[in-house]
């Protein structure tokens, strides 16, 4: 019997758990969490416990897919992809824009995501990008391209620094956190009180992590942003703004006063449900705390006014002098990233819409359209009408606005590629399928969620199996060949030339990275052994900000010392560095763009109809035992009690004439659905809750678990006509609905 141990980092959220996992005769014997973790010291969620079961799930597919009618059939990968050349270049050759993609959240979660969707993109030549970014998270990159330059420059809060931590429409004892990446939320919450801090958590639902906070208030959905804009307005009235650093970095400040004069609490309580001596309270605790963050997510994001929220919540920050010190809200430094500038950073500022969709004519925003947009684009007849498509990695029909549209429509396709694990509610309409490796059989290393991270790391994870197929970079690459008109047998390896060339010369290029004016041949031939995706990352990590610089600095990082350290390398707390990130025009924070002044005219012309209280304000929720659709085929994740339930207070219930187990009918503009009710205190008077990512009873998928344990998909009830303006992100939460009892439980 052989056995070994591997470290590695989980894969399955943005936490960046390290696990210790046994391997016992080339099968996983168990997994816990690594106790010698720089970031996680040991906590793990029951998710990364399950990778194991991932793995060897007999669901998930090994080989390439390709249908027949209503069958499926096993193909070699040259068959495959001769299929999709086949299926695809006519409808290329007609129009570029004929093709649609659609990016899954799985992609942030490798490095072949990372660093290969770009080359397929960019052959493709399309226009019709759409991605999970404008399901759940697009109002915080454009906020923050307004304010500071660039939609990747989103400052997080310093947990394990600051006093006040004020939360808002988040639940990161479920999610694990989200666009803040911090192993062991939990732990982080319990030392700011131990240390005399204070967390607030501002949410329509008494969550678990509300029930962890020294205070819960609850909030109407979708009106945050009133509340966070009546915090600002009282520390004007208050005279407690106080910009500290920051006042000579600041641009618009003079516009403030006014903008915010009509959105005193007094004028706000009957809109959010929170008082306003509550408000103030609030806002004079944040502005007295030695250091404060303020920190939106998902539930603050996916409303009406997501964009003008995530604003809201950074002028908060903004105006206490709680950006970019300690313990308010930074900027990390990635060992992936450039090298801080020597001056102050400048830019050509950030801009949205710079084309639209064709036919609701939504703007794009960080070069994606709408994806509540796609059915539509689908659907209609006329130049540039989507008549193919290449998922990657994603579910849509279960995860987007209106799914049974979008279902019937992808139904509608000339043909359609999916690169996948599983035949799910959405790859079930592609003509092919091809199955990238398992999260086991590929290195991993955390490029999107380092530059989210509340502290400084960088840890490198080496497979712990070989592949049984091709790499995923290898994928993509022969897809990105295929639709440039290369044939399908083309040699992948071309494209992994050209992005390590396009990095190494670029390096030597900039006359301030450590290999300014180096040969690029020398530098190649100093790369680490390993696959393309490790290459480009060696090329990364020692131009960046910690690195080698290929001999420069003998005690730099490199992909090298990584392998060294599978426990990972601490790089310490973050630090102050917003003059050299800023990339807007004026040098400085903006804080009054256009486009935000405009959007609170919007604001200002809808808070009328925001005091209207008929019927039932439906939101989602999380749990931890769930992130993607597709985790609900491992058994473990989705065993015992149903958690796909409509949760009421028992008040709304008793009006509705609904007691607990009963099934009930809930409706939209868009559409019904019956589930089971849940009956509890934990949630506001007037507000309904639905988790995603559940509906697993469509037929010809693959997903056997998930059948016996199938749901309801609350995307039958969200409304794709309904999007934040600025930013295309579809609603989610606070979507109307009426509900009416069915049947009683037995």
């Amino acid at each position: 019997m052989s056995e070994r141990t591997v470290y590695r980092t989980c894969s399955l959220c943005e936490a960046t758990c390290g696990l210790e996992i046994t391997v016992r005769d080339q099968k996983v014997a168990r997994i816990r969490g690594d106790r010698d973790d720089v970031f996680s010291h040991g906590f793990v969620c029951p998710k990364g416990a399950t990778l194991a079961q991932l793995h060897e799930d007999p669901d998930r597919l090994r080989v390439p897919q390709i249908r027949d009618g209503e069958s499926w059939r096993d193909a070699s990968w040259d068959e495959a992809f001769a299929e999709i050349e086949r299926g695809l270049l006519p409808i290329l050759e007609r129009d570029r824009n004929a093709i649609g993609v659609y990016l899954g959240n799985p992609n942030v979660h490798n490095l072949s995501g990372t660093f290969y969707l770009r080359p397929l993109l960019k052959s493709l030549g399309t226009r019709n990008l759409y991605s999970a970014s404008t399901v759940d998270q697009m109002p915080r990159h454009v906020a923050c391209g307004l304010m500071f330059g660039a939609g990747g420059l989103m400052p997080v809060p310093d947990l394990d620094r600051t006093d006040y931590l004020l939360m808002l429409g988040a639940n990161p004892l479920d999610s694990n956190g989200s666009l803040c990446t911090a192993p062991d939320f939990p732990g982080r919450l319990a030392a700011i009180r131990k240390r005399g801090g204070r967390v607030v958590v501002v949410d329509p639902r008494r969550t678990r992590t509300a029930n962890k906070a020294d205070e819960h208030l609850f909030i109407r959905p979708g009106t945050d942003v009133y509340f966070l804009l009546g915090l600002a307005a009282v520390l004007f009235d208050e005279d407690l703004v106080d910009l500290g650093g920051l006042a000579d970095s600041i641009e618009g400040f003079e516009m403030l006063p006014e903008l915010l004069r009509d959105y005193l609490p007094e004028g706000s309580a009957a809109i959010t449900g929170i008082d306003a001596d509550t408000s103030r309270r609030i806002a004079r605790a944040f502005a007295a705390a030695d250091c404060a963050a303020a920190y939106g997510r998902i539930g603050v994001h996916t409303v009406e006014f997501g964009t003008l929220t995530a604003w809201a919540t950074d002028l908060l920050n903004i105006l206490t002098g709680n950006l970019d010190r300690a313990g308010g809200v930074m900027f990390p430094e990635p060992a992936h990233g450039k090298r801080s500038r020597s001056e102050p950073g400048r830019g050509r500022g950030y801009q949205t819409g710079r084309w639209h969709s064709r036919v609701s004519h939504h703007p794009e925003a960080q070069g994606e359209l709408p994806v509540a947009a796609l059915s539509e684009e689908i659907e209609t007849e006329g130049a540039g009408q989507i008549r193919a498509m290449i998922s990657i990695g994603g579910n849509p029909v279960l995860s987007t606005p209106n799914g049974p549209r979008l279902d019937a429509a992808l139904a509608g396709l000339e043909f359609m590629v999916s690169v996948d694990i599983y035949r799910n509610e959405t790859t079930r309409h592609a003509n092919v399928i091809l199955p990238p490796p398992s999260p086991l059989e590929r290195s991993h290393y955390d490029a999107a969620f380092y530059s989210l991270a509340v502290h400084n790391v960088a840890n490198f994870s080496e497979p712990v199996f070989d592949a049984e197929g091709p790499s995923e970079s290898d994928i993509l690459a022969r897809l990105a060949l295929v639709v440039s008109g290369k044939g399908p047998n083309a040699d992948p390896t071309s494209i992994d030339q050209m992005l390590i060339g396009g990095l190494i010369a670029a390096a030597v290029a900039d006359e301030e990275a450590p290999v300014a004016t180096r040969d690029p041949d020398e530098i190649a031939q100093r790369l680490a052994d390993g696959p393309a995706t490790d290459r480009i990352l060696d090329v990364l990590l020692r131009t960046g900000p910690y690195g080698d610089g290929f001999g420069a600095d003998p005690d730099g990082l490199s992909l090298e010392r990584l392998r060294a350290n599978p426990h990972g390398v601490d790089l310490g707390p973050l630090q102050p560095r917003l003059e050299t990130v800023l990339r807007t025009a004026s040098g400085k924070v903006e804080v009054a763009p256009e486009a935000i002044v405009h959007d609170l005219e919007r604001l200002a012309a809808r808070r009328r109809a925001a005091t209207r209280s008929d019927g039932l304000l439906l939101i989602g929720r999380r749990h931890i035992r769930s992130n993607n659709s597709w985790m609900h085929n491992i058994a473990p994740l989705v065993s015992g009690k149903s958690r796909c339930t409509l949760m009421l207070h028992p008040d709304d219930a008793a009006a509705y004439g609904l007691s607990d187990g009963d099934i009930a009918r809930v409706t939209s503009r868009v559409g019904s659905l019956e589930v089971g009710v849940e009956l509890t205190d934990d949630i506001m008077r007037g507000v309904a809750s639905l988790p995603h990512g559940w509906g697993h009873d469509l037929p010809g998928t693959g997903l056997r678990v998930a059948r016996q344990h199938a749901g309801v998909s609350s995307n039958r009830l969200t409304d794709e006509r309904q999007i934040d303006t600025l930013s295309g992100n579809a609603v989610l939460n606070g979507i109307p609905v009426t509900v009416e009892p069915v049947a009683t439980s037995i």
